[in-house]
């Protein structure tokens, strides 16, 4: 549940984040929205060494449930109105 929620505060704070489903998104792909994603949270763009391993942790847990999501997910995108 905290994973989802996550999830969905990225959709909404992080607007520069690509939308990767639909796509063939690579690894690093995922990682450097996950990147993001924890730096608009954290209000880090590059923590303090006292915090990297944190943050790194963060970055890590984050891109593991985004590829998961993404793995997951069984309906196809929704197209944008034209």
């Amino acid at each position: 549940i905290r994973v989802a929620a996550s999830l969905r505060i990225l959709l909404v704070m992080c607007r520069s984040i690509q939308t990767l489903r639909g796509t063939e998104p690579t690894e690093d792909d995922v990682r450097a929205a996950a990147r993001q994603y924890v730096r608009k949270l954290s209000g880090y763009r590059e923590p303090s060494q006292a915090n990297t391993e944190v943050f790194e942790r963060a970055v890590d847990e984050i891109a593991g449930a985004t590829a998961k999501l993404l793995d997951e997910l069984v309906s196809p995108p929704r197209r944008a109105a034209s």
